[in-house]
């Protein structure tokens, strides 16, 4: 689902990348001086935004996409991006002031054992925050798609629906899991953003590319079905005409490391 071309993805959830860094940033007070790790970079998204505000060199980053890695070490340099796993990080204990992760828990295979990852490499105090879509709600791409499908396909797509699917799309489920790695200070929230779109072919191409769940399943349809759901997406979005905005809702929790 992830090893296709960064530019693919910027096309697809790209668009909301940079917002959502933007307030995901200010959810965890990331400040001057601090060290900060990207769990999950993607082509960077958060990753260029945390080196915009601590400087390259105070930022790492992680993801088990290769193509995704070389693209943000090509977009951030002077940040340490490696390829690597979640669950399995290459640092050090108690290395950064904050650790953050932008629409990744739902990808981490053992998602516990990457938070607890996740606090081992922070230090004392630090902050641990990550966000995820709204998957069966206000993530208006794709529950439209999602919904758009279960019309077109309804014995095919109910059993990849990411509003069904994806363990961790909820405040509640997020605030468990935070708590259950021993963090202190847990707090949910939601984070709004929004991406524009030039027209609706723009919308569609990347998913025929195969990024992410979604797109894989566009993907694997029939050419007969894979038409049918382009032009129901199409309808379900109000036959958009020319350039249009599409708002998002990610739910967002946080916490801090023992003392």
């Amino acid at each position: 689902m992830f090893d296709t071309p960064a530019e693919a993805y910027d096309r697809y959830i790209g668009r909301y990348s940079g917002e959502l860094a933007t307030r995901l940033i200010a959810l965890a007070g990331v400040a001057g001086g601090q060290r900060a790790l990207d769990v999950g970079c993607g082509p960077g998204g958060l990753t260029a935004a945390l080196a915009e505000r601590l400087g390259a060199e105070q930022v790492a980053a992680i993801d088990p996409s290769r193509p995704f890695v070389e693209a943000c070490l090509r977009r951030v340099p002077g940040a340490d991006v490696r390829v690597g796993a979640a669950e399995a990080l290459p640092f050090a204990d108690s290395t950064f002031d904050v650790v953050l992760s932008q629409l990744v828990l739902n990808f981490i295979s053992d998602a516990p054992a990457g938070v607890r990852e996740m606090r081992r490499v922070a230090r004392p105090g630090g902050v641990i925050a990550a966000a995820v879509w709204d998957y069966a709600g206000e993530m208006t791409l794709l529950r439209r798609l999602w919904d758009a499908a279960a019309r077109v396909d309804p014995d095919g797509a109910a059993a990849h629906d990411e509003g069904r699917v994806m363990r961790f799309c909820r405040r509640d489920e997020l605030d468990a899991l935070w708590r259950e790695a021993g963090l202190r200070d847990v707090a949910t929230g939601e984070l709004r953003v929004s991406a524009a779109y030039e027209d609706y072919d723009g919308l569609w191409a990347p998913l025929e590319r195969g990024v992410g769940p979604a797109g894989a399943y566009v993907a694997a349809l029939d050419d007969g079905r894979r038409s049918a759901l382009r032009d129901e997406l199409r309808r379900a979005l109000g036959e958009p005409e020319g350039s249009f905005t599409l708002a998002a809702r990610a739910w967002c929790v946080s916490g801090r490391a023992p003392v």
